[in-house]
Formats: C-alpha cells, structure tokens, sequence
C-alpha cells in the first residue's frame, strides 16, 4: 500500500510524518520522501533556491519523481511493505500548477501527460488543510524561507490540492490541520490501520 502526505508548507506535514515513525512502527511501514533521490533531491533544491526557470524546477522534479518510484517505491510495494512519503505526485500537480502559470500555456495537461502511464496513484492521500493566514504565522518561524512560501502563492496551491480531492474523494482523506499535533496524530494513525484492514 502506497501512503502519500500532502499539503501546503506549514500545514505540519512533517510533524505528522515524524510522529506516525513512532506510531507505526509495528508495521515497519518503509518512510521516505519527495524530493529525495541521492542524485537528483540536491539538483531540486537548488532549482527552488535560484527560482530563476520555473520549467527546470518542474522537469527536475518530475526526474526526482521518476527515480524515487524506480529506486525505492516500486520495489518496497513488490515486497509487499507498506510506503509512506513525505510528497509525492500531486505535489508537482499542487505547486508546478500554479510556478508554471504564466510559462507554460496548459500546465495542468503537460503534468497529466508527463506523468501517465508510469507513475503509481496511491491507495490513500492524507491531506493537511487549513487557513493559509495560519500556515504564514507557522512559517515566519523558519530561519529560511523558500520562493513559493507566499500567502498568495500558497493559496493557488491549496486550491489545486482540494480541487485534486475532489476529483478522487475516494483516495483522499482530509484533515483539519488547525487542530492540536496529537489530535491530527491519533486521527491520520486511525485512517491508516483501517484502511489496511
């Protein structure tokens, strides 16, 4: 079963990510994360770094996508082992959407495109949602901020995550990511052993 977390930066994915290691342990689910191959996560983050070609951010992170299925998901799922990240495709569809607005002429059809036929739909999407005014007040915290970390930007993304969900209610498993680390904990570990079950 291929697990994804998503959401905008400051909706307290990586929180989440953290605490399900613990609570999940006894499945010896295989963690992992996007962008995150060994040869590719470091081109990635010195495309957002230098935010000056939105198309190179968006085809390295399609490569980084490529690489993370071929080298660590694809063969964790053949061996029957659970797989959380941190990421994963409707990331690309989230935030390369709204980057590549004004330089590609259909960002959402060449995303489609470039990723059909290969790439792997999860079997469940949890998805952090909350004010994008609260994911701000989060992120003036951090000591460096990156290029998309803008209200105006973060709320195009939002838009592209719930407009994802809607169109596969099915995979997607909403969360209210305003509430209390523990609260939202204890529900995303509850959705997950049900729908194992």
């Amino acid at each position: 079963m291929l697990i994804t977390l998503e959401g905008i930066d400051g909706s307290g994915k990586s929180t989440l990510y953290n605490g399900l290691k613990d609570r999940l342990a006894d499945l010896d689910p295989l963690f992992t994360r996007e962008p995150g191959s060994p040869y590719l996560g470091d081109a990635v983050r010195r495309a957002i770094a230098a935010n000056d070609d939105p198309m190179v951010e968006a085809a390295l992170f399609v490569a980084d996508h490529a690489v993370h299925l071929a080298d660590v998901v694809r063969p964790a799922l053949a061996e029957g082992r659970i797989v959380i990240s941190d990421r994963y495709s409707d990331s690309r569809f989230a935030y390369q959407e709204v980057s590549l607005a004004n330089v590609h002429p259909n960002p959402h059809r060449w995303l489609q495109e470039v990723h059909a036929g290969w790439s792997i739909r999860p079997d469940m999407t949890i998805l952090l949602v909350l004010p994008v005014t609260v994911a701000m007040s989060r992120l003036e915290e951090r000591t460096e901020q990156e290029h998309f970390e803008q209200q105006e930007f973060l709320e195009n993304v939002q838009k592209n995550y719930l407009a994802r969900a809607a169109e596969d209610p099915e995979r997607f498993v909403l969360v209210d990511a305003d509430r209390d680390a523990e609260t939202i904990l204890d529900f995303a570990e509850k959705s997950i052993r049900a729908a194992l079950q």
